[in-house]
Formats: structure tokens, sequence, C-alpha cells
């Protein structure tokens, strides 16, 4: 089940490898109700209880809401005398040099919830000042003063030597004020002070929101009789307990767009297509991420929070740092219910602000009165006012047109269509930035990538995009607006750890690392095995470096092979160092140029995905029920200026799976989204019922 900020989807999958769907508005207040309304109409229609059920993956939203909207729990930091200000210090970078009214975001803690004590720690472990515990004690009765609900500890050099930090953290339990309690060397035992701090603070502010949430949804659950146990999709692409969730809530920050990365790389291997740039749109936003050589790419740092969300070494200082390992993906505020407004100098504007399921797009006749992008794209004629979600969802596209005759329209002295088109372009636009952060910000020329479209409003808006880009093929797969739920069915059980071991690698000494890698092993080992992962062969682990070359200030993750790891494999991870340099930058350093190893990672997978996958018979059955089929026939629909209006055939995916390639324009209407193929393109479906589109001007 993937609930996001405008529908709530869910994916049934039966042991003969069938596949049942059904896509809900998502209520802003009680997800839970939802998610069991959804479920007892999909068991309902199969007869099935809800005894029957062996297994539930859940991503969610509600811990990037809380950190862009601000709804996170009142926050304390605790921190060593002379590092209050390390949140607003941050690494004195803007995302937008040249904008001299750029702000940055203020720091989740106000400085009066920031306080500082005397202990200091230096980078070897050594003491240098012991904790005053008495100083510390009066710094957290003012927290408590102050009505904080959670707090969080960064003391510095904490990864080296955690005793500091777990002597104030004891002390804060045993007053006894409920605080949900955020350790650094817990959540982020590794150097570089502002990205722990951050990272910790997150973790604290996010605590007792998503333990609330989690617990309404497990709740709700058995309140149904579903006893089943619920899992939680991570940002790096794995599943974790909801214990741990609760516990490490800064691993779930990109919950819901993880998964739909995950079926991307899963059907990009099946149908044997290498390179893929993923384009997920849906009601809040859009979010973008790149496959290469059939593998996810994923980082170990992220911003939140700023006007786009992503990964990026080159753009930072937008948002809120995190140095978890996420899925290499960027997100910005453009989805169809993106609102439409007109700044103060007259120029038309797409989001960041959504109207989410409610009040709505104004066409959804539930409170909404200020238009969209699904508003403009009912009135271009390219969605179905009586089909939408299977006639469930029943659109007033007259209302949707006047709302941008009077707020778009009329202001801009442009003709209706004119102006939804132009809306259409502009939320286009601002997907574009999404899509370049994860390829030609990284090196990648995008041209050589087929574009994977999906969500609600991928399809809608794919096309254009990816002509923009000089992308030359999309592929719209099955169920495109429940294709993030299903991704959930393809992940394992994953825990990620790392220490800071900062060696130049021609010192490095072989035994000592085997060593280090041995004590995270057999964490990783002993936790997998607490949840039922207990044989080798159900385990895999895998091991990766972080490096640079010697005064460079940030690292690259790079992989260590499998087999020994003796001095050949140091060298060789040195070379392979060289190799993704220059592929990130564009260059790299000499042949005898040191290098450091700065951290250590391991990579823990309990391997249960594989048996959550539907079978090639039943892949293409995935989101068709007889609700779901389109009226056949034609419909206007505009195409800008040089296309116009045109009567544009109606046709449902079956209709693509035999005979060539079809020419646009043409519509594709299913249960769960639309398929715009406009004019001097392609169109057939290929044998696993994906819809693939030839972008090139046919003419």
């Amino acid at each position: 089940m993937d609930i996001g900020g405008t529908f709530t989807d869910l994916v049934l999958l039966a042991p003969d490898g069938s596949v049942s769907t059904r896509k809900l508005p998502t209520s802003a207040n009680d997800h839970g109700s939802v998610v069991v309304a959804g479920m007892a109409s999909l068991l309902d229609g199969l007869h099935i209880t809800a005894d029957r059920l062996s297994e539930i993956v859940h991503g969610t939203t509600v811990a990037t809401n809380a950190v862009l909207e601000g709804k996170g729990a009142r926050t304390g930091l605790l921190t060593t005398r002379g590092f209050r200000d390390v949140l607003e210090i941050r690494r004195i970078r803007s995302p937008e040099l040249y904008n001299l009214q750029y702000e940055k975001p203020p720091p989740l803690v106000p400085r009066r919830h920031r306080l500082e004590v005397d202990e200091r720690i230096d980078h070897f472990g050594n003491v240098v000042r012991d904790l005053d515990l008495a100083q510390a004690e009066e710094a957290l009765s003012r927290l408590a003063a102050a009505g904080i609900e959670s707090l969080a500890i960064c003391f510095l050099n904490a990864y080296a030597n955690a005793d500091h930090e777990q002597r104030a953290g004891e002390l804060a339990r045993r007053m006894g004020r409920g605080w949900d309690i955020s350790l650094s060397c817990d959540v982020l035992p590794e150097i570089r002070e502002y990205e722990r701090t951050s990272t910790t603070v997150i973790n604290a502010y996010l605590k007792p929101v998503v333990r609330h949430y989690l617990q309404g949804v497990r709740d709700a659950l058995d309140g149904a009789g579903v006893g089943a146990p619920l899992l939680i999709m991570q940002s790096n692409g794995g599943i974790m307990s909801v214990p741990a969730a609760q516990e490490r809530p800064v691993h779930i920050i990109e919950s819901g767009p993880a998964a739909g990365v995950i079926a991307s790389a899963f059907l990009a291997r099946r149908i044997g297509i290498a390179d893929v740039l993923t384009f997920d749109m849906g009601g809040t936003t859009a979010k973008a991420s790149i496959i290469e050589g059939g593998q996810l790419s994923q980082t170990a740092e992220y911003e939140v929070g700023g006007g786009i969300s992503l990964t990026s070494r080159l753009i930072k200082g937008g948002g809120y740092a995190l140095r978890v390992p996420v899925i290499d993906i960027a997100e910005v505020g453009a989805g169809g219910g993106s609102i439409v407004w007109l700044d103060p100098g007259g120029a038309l504007q797409v989001g960041p602000h959504s109207a989410g399921a409610v009040p709505g797009p104004v066409c959804y006749q539930t409170g909404g009165t200020e238009p969209t992008v699904t508003d403009a794209n009912v009135a271009l004629g390219y969605l179905n006012p009586d089909h939408l979600v299977g006639g469930d969802l029943r659109l007033d596209a007259e209302a949707a047109r006047r709302a941008l005759h009077d707020r778009v329209a009329r202001p801009l002295g442009l003709a209706l269509d004119e102006a939804a088109y132009g809306i259409h372009l502009v939320a286009n636009s601002n997907m574009m930035r999404a899509v370049r952060a994860v390829s030609s910000q990284r090196g990648r020329d995008p041209r050589g990538y087929a574009l994977f479209a999906f969500g609600g409003n991928g399809p809608v808006h794919a096309v254009e995009l990816a002509r923009s880009l000089g992308l030359e093929r999309v592929l719209v797969p099955a169920a495109p607006g429940l294709f993030s739920a299903f991704g959930l069915l393809f992940a394992d059980v994953e825990h990620h750890y790392v220490k800071t071991c900062f060696r130049r690698t021609s010192d490095l000494d072989p035994v000592a690392l085997r060593g280090l890698f041995a004590e995270l092993e057999h964490t990783a080992v002993e936790a997998l095995a607490a949840e039922g992962f207990a044989s080798l062969d159900q385990v895999r682990l895998g091991r990766q470096v972080d490096m640079r070359y010697a005064g460079q200030s940030f690292e690259l993750t790079v992989p260590l092979a499998d087999g020994p790891l003796d001095r050949a494999a140091i060298d060789a991870l040195s070379e392979a160092f060289g190799t993704e340099h220059l592929r990130t930058y564009g260059h790299r350093g000499a042949v005898d140029q040191p290098v450091d190893l700065v951290n250590i990672r391991l990579t823990a997978t309990g391997r249960s995905g594989h048996a959550r996958v539907p079978d090639d018979a039943h892949l293409g059955q995935l989101g068709r029920t007889p609700r779901g089929l389109a009226a056949q026939g034609t419909r206007l629909a505009y195409f800008g200026k040089g296309g116009g209006w045109v009567d544009t055939p109606v046709l449902d995916r079956a209709s693509l799976a035999d005979g060539p390639a079809r020419p646009g324009p043409f519509i594709v209407e299913e249960y769960d989204a639309t398929t715009i193929v406009p004019p001097g393109c392609r169109a057939a479906a290929d044998d696993w019922g994906n819809i693939v589109i030839d972008v090139r001007d046919q003419a």
C-alpha cells in the first residue's frame, strides 16, 4: 500500500501470481481508515478473509510531508559548547549563487532550544574534557520547561567515542519526561559535525510523528482483523519493521518514491533495458531517478525541504542535510494537484503548493477553488471527466474551465486553450529540473536513456518532457498509476551500517580492515536473524567504502568486490575510485595521487522480495479491472498552436497489443492513469503489456 498526498494505492498479490488493485482518495487525517476500506474492497471482491493476508508492505510520505510542512515535533538539541549554531552555519553554500534575496530554510530547532554542555572528545576518541553532568541536567531542565517533545544529542567526535552521548541520554531518560531521544552515535556514527547534527535532529523531529502515524495504521489493521506483519519501505529501497522505522524515521524520508524506482529497475531487467530515467508524477510532486546497467543509483547524502529535494553533490544548501543511504531521487513540487498562480510580476507559476486530495483540484468538486495542473489537463481534453479511477471519480470540466479563465486566461489576456497549454508546459519545465538533477548534473547524457513514466499523471506529461530533453523512447508500464505500490512487492528487508575509518590507502592494513568489516557483519547478521532470517542463504552482505583524493573535502562511495580483502583488493579499490571520479566529475587524479579511505559501509539484506513477485503470466494483468476499460471513440484534445484541436481517438491498452506501432495522436485510458501520445509519435504495446512510445518526429 502506497499512501500519497492525493491517492492511496493498493496492490494485492495472490499465491498464484495474480494481482488485484484499488485506488482511493487519501484522507489527510485518517490514513488507517482509507487503507482498511481499500483492503476490505479488494478482499471482498475476491471472497478472501483478512486472516489470509501474510504480509503488508507500506510506502508513505508522512516523514517527507512533516519536514516540508514544518509539522514535526517540538525538538531540543544538546551539543558540545561552541557548537550551538552548527545548524545555522551549515556549509555556507547557496543553491542559487546569484540570488541576493535567497533565504535558507529556518533550522528545525530554534536557537533557544539548542543548548550547550561542557565536554570534549578528540577525533581519536580520547577524552579531553569530561562531561559536566550537572550542567547537562540544568540544560535538560531548561528544555523540559520549554515544552520540547523530542531530544537530539550530538557531541563533538561522538563517532569516535560514544560515552558522553550515552551518559547524557541515560540522564535524560532518568528525568522521566517521556521524550523521544536520538543520539548521533546511534543515528549516524560518522565524521562531519553539520551532517551528523542535521541528520540526528531530523530523526528526533520526526520520531513522535512517525511513531503516532505507524501506530495508527497498525491499530486500524488490528481493528479490521488484519494480523499480518507490517513492513515499511525505506529511502534506500529496502524495507524495515515498524519498530525499526519508529526508532529511525530518518530512513523513510523518501519511502514512497523509492518504491517506484525499485519497480522500474525490476521491469528494466526483465525486458532487457539497461539505462533508464524514471519519471514519477503524482498528485503533489514529481520524482526522477536514474538506473544504469540495470542497477539502481544510490548515494549517502540527501537534502530535503528546499525547492527541490535532491542528492546532488553539485547543488547544495537548499534544504536540510541527511547522511543516510538513499536511492538517487530528485523531487520537485509539481504534480497534478499543483496550484497555478500568477506572481506579482504577472508571470505564470505552477506549484510548489498543492491542493492535495482536500480541497483538491477544482474539477474534483471537493471544495477546491484554485486551478491546478489537473484542471488544465481536463480543459485540454487530455483527461476523461467521466472515467478517472474507472469512473469512481467524476470531474467537473466546466468548473475547471471557469477557474482557469477567471484566474489565469483573463488576467494574462490569453485564450483559454493557450493558457491551459501554457500551464502544461510550465509544469513540464519544472519537472525537467528533477530529471536533469539525476542525469546531466551527474555527468550523464540523458539522450541515451529510456524514460519510464508512471504515477497518475506521469504518462500525461511524459512525451513532451522527453522531447524537451532529447530522449527518443518513453515506456509506460502496466498500471502506471499503481506502479509504486507494485514496486513495494519487490523489496527486501535491508539494514545499512557505517563506521568512520580514516586511513591513507597506501598505509591501510588489510587485516585491520577485515576486522572492522567483521564487526559490522556480526551486528548485521544478528539483526537479520532477529527478524527471521536465520539461514545464511537468506542473507546477502554488500561492502562499500567512501574514498577521496587527499586534500578533498567530500567522498565518493565505491563498492568493494566480494572475495579476499588483501592488498590487491585495496589497490583495485583505488583504481575503481579513480574511474568513478572521472565519471562523476569529468577528471581523475594522477596515478600516484594519494587516496584516503574515510568510511566503511555494509549493506545487509534479508532476501524475501523475490518471493512476492508476480509471474510473467499475470504481470500484464496488473491494474486491469472490468471498470478500468475505456470507452472507445474520440475526444477533442489540444496540442498547442502547431497542432491545435484534434479529434483524438481514445483507446484502451489492449488495442495496442497487436499490429504495428500506431501513429499519434491518440489517448490511452485505463483504470488508474491516462497516456497521451501526441502528433508526431508512434506507440505500440510490447510482450509485457508496456506502452512503448517512439518520440522521434515521425512526420
